[in-house]
């Protein structure tokens, strides 16, 4: 029995449940707000403690990744990541996630085998062309003087 494209995609549609649009956009704007304002107060909290501006946003960074790292390695990022959909991505957090889950994933298959060549399988990309772009706008800055 052959199916033609229309009638698997009208096939897919009805297999398909809606998505609460609405309400994923909220929760993802919540909890993306939700990590940058803990962003903020480590700021604020690491310049009480007598760090000045570039030190303390420095170290905001660090912790940030550093609890993401734990978070996602002990299953608890996953779980809040379910919950809280695209809100998850902010760039600090989900570069630290999209680093260690690999790590973690393929843990089992050996350190160099599984952690060291999948580690990087989803970040290496925004590595390489991440650079790349960085250097492409220097250059661009370059000749026409922005900087």
């Amino acid at each position: 029995m052959a199916t033609g494209k229309k009638e698997y995609s009208e096939m897919a549609k009805r297999a398909t449940p809606n998505s609460p649009k609405l309400k994923n956009c909220v929760k993802a704007f919540l909890t993306g707000g939700t990590v940058c304002l803990i962003g903020q107060l480590l700021i604020t909290i690491y310049g009480k403690l007598g760090f000045d501006t570039e030190e303390a946003k420095a170290l905001e960074t660090v912790t940030l990744i550093v609890l993401t790292a734990i978070l996602t390695g002990i299953g608890i990022f996953d779980k809040i990541a379910k919950h809280a959909g695209a809100g998850t991505i902010v760039p600090i957090t989900g570069f630290a996630n999209s680093v260690v889950s690999p790590a973690v994933e393929f843990k089992p298959e050996g350190r160099i085998t599984g952690t060291g060549v999948k580690i990087f399988s989803i970040a290496g990309p925004v590595i390489a062309y991440g650079t790349a772009a960085a250097f492409v706008y220097g250059i661009i800055c370059f000749i026409f003087k922005l900087y």
